[in-house]
Parts: structure tokens; sequence; C-alpha cells
């Protein structure tokens, strides 16, 4: 299709979203060589798109002075672009909104999204089924000859790596414990359980925003180890992605930094509480691992997590053992 020539990508969900949808970017950039491709995200997660050769623009919607009025501007401005593609990743209303009124001649999109019957086409979006976010999302430009399957990129600068600098001498592991819903994240008391652990044979890193700082210092006041640093609120996305690029092993749970480990190929092992891999979610990275509680008939008991457990026991989380 030569007349593609501009692309917009819309997904406006979390970062670990964002990284799973850059497989598209570089497919399309693959395909449609001479097109150029801007992307839109939420704000606050434009950042991880930084430095990306696949992309044009990145297009942060900031609904912090209003949704409506954020979204009709940012169709004013699209609608100026006159897109010959727009794919929108997210499958929400707002998302689907935008993309209707957008202004592109292909309108692409997953089915779940409530205004896709206003799409050029719409595809299924199946949770369960063993198929990773990253297949779901290349499923929508298969008829241009995408891959099945891709790992996502993140492209730290050299200034991100400079950074890092003071970080990674020798060896140390990466740690993230935090996540926006409790049953998601490992408990606390595992967390210094590692910690310890894991000081035996490095120094520890522990990773996350500003919202996790005060989680992350009372693990490392739980542990009472020497070598451990709480990082979180430190360091920008890109920076932890550097630096978890040259930890020994980093530690996740079902969230977001386990997606930045496999945008850098980096050795993971991620921790599944009340969610499942099965989902679609798990680390992409050639060295990676899983570690769950199996034969919970409670688990998984939704697709993102509570802030407290339904059952009130939490095994799904209590009963994970750290192993050497």
């Amino acid at each position: 299709m030569d007349s593609v020539r501009k692309i917009l990508v819309i997904q406006t969900a979390f970062l670990g979203d964002v990284i799973l949808a850059t497989p598209v970017a570089s497919e399309l950039k693959r395909i449609f060589p001479a097109a150029s491709i801007d992307f839109i995200v939420k704000k606050g997660n434009e950042t991880l798109l930084h430095n990306n050769p696949n992309l044009r623009y990145v297009i942060a919607l900031d609904k912090s002075k209003g949704k409506w009025r954020a979204i009709l501007q940012l169709i004013k401005q699209l609608r100026s672009q006159k897109y010959d593609l727009v794919l929108n990743l997210h499958r929400f209303g707002s998302s689907g909104i935008v993309t209707t009124f957008s202004g592109g001649k292909l309108k692409y999109g997953f089915s779940k999204n409530p205004f896709s019957l206003f799409y050029t086409k719409s595809f299924p979006h199946s949770i369960g089924k063993n198929q990773h976010e990253v297949s779901r999302n290349l499923s929508i430009i298969s008829e241009f000859g995408a891959v099945e399957s891709k790992r996502p990129e993140l492209y730290p600068s050299p200034a991100n790596f400079d950074r890092i600098k003071e970080f990674s001498n020798g060896i140390f592991f990466c740690m993230a414990p935090a996540s926006v819903w409790y049953t998601k994240q490992l408990p606390i008391g595992k967390w210094v359980e590692l910690v310890k652990q894991k000081s035996k044979s490095g120094k520890i890193y522990l990773l996350g925003g500003k919202a996790d700082q005060e989680l992350c210092a009372e693990i490392l006041k739980l542990s009472g180890v020497p070598n451990a640093e709480n990082l979180a609120g430190e360091l920008n996305l890109l920076e932890s992605a550097a630096l978890i690029s040259k930890a020994k092993r980093t530690f996740v749970n079902d969230s977001g930094p386990l997606h930045i480990a496999s945008a850098m190929n980096a050795p993971v092992t991620a921790f599944f509480c009340s969610t499942v891999p099965q989902f679609g979610f798990g680390p992409l990275s050639d060295d990676s691992e899983i570690q769950e509680v199996l034969d919970l008939d409670c688990r998984p008991c939704g697709l993102h997590g509570f802030k407290t457990c339904p059952k009130g026991h939490f095994k799904c989380g209590k009963d994970i053992q750290i192993n050497e």
C-alpha cells in the first residue's frame, strides 16, 4: 500500500501497555519505510518513547485541565494531519472517540472498544488464551505482512547510560516491588527475604516512581542490609531501563517494570500473584523466569488485581517461595 504515508498509533493506557505497543511501530516502519509514524500516549508516558527511531512525533494526551477539552483539542490537531491509517490499541471509550473523529482514511482497532463499530476494521482481543499482548497488537496489522511476535523496544540515550554509571559497577540486582494493585504485588516480607538473599551476591537497587519511595524505604529498613539503595523516584523511565539492562537480574511484579526488562532483553524474574501469565503479559526476555503459586482455585481473581484479596488470605502472594 504505497498510499500509506502518515500513520497514527494510539495507546493511552498504562506504561506497560505503551511498551508492548512498540513492536507495532517498528513493524509499521519496516513495512512502510517511507511513512511517518506518530504515537499518542497519556501524559507521563511520553518519555518511554524518546529516541525511538521509528517515530516522528509522540503526542501526550493531558487530561489534567479537563478530559473532554483535551480530547476535542486533540481531535482538531489530528484532523489537520490527514492520516492514512489510524491504529487504536486502547480498548476504552475515550480513545475510540479520538479514533472515530481523527479523520483517518483507515481506522483499525480492537472490537472491545465501544466505538469500534465506526472503525474501518475491528479485531478480536481475547485474554486468557495464552496469546501475548504483543501478538494481539500485531494482529491488527497482520494483513500488511507484520510478524506474529516481536520483542518490545526502548531506546535509552547515551546520557541515560551516563546517569547510571555510578550505580552499575560490579554485580548488582534491580528490584521493583510496587504495583498499582495490591494483589499483583509480592508481599513486603517476601521482598525483604529476597533483598537479604541477593545482597550476599551483589548490590541491591530498589526501583520505582516517587510514589513508591516509602514502600522501598520500608523494605530496606526491614532487610537491614548495608549494600542496598533506594532509587525510587531518582531515575526516570529510560534511566531505569538503562540500569536494568546492566543488572545481573531484575525482580518484578506483573507490572510496568516487567515490560521494561523485556524491552531491554534483561534477565528477569516475574512474580505473578493474583494474575496469571496466560493473560498475555508475561516476560519476553531470553532469560526469564516466572514464579507463581499453582493450583489455587481462586486464582486468577481478576484481570487487573484488587486493592485487597477477595478471599482475605492472599495465598497467591504469601505462598510464593523465594528460591536461591
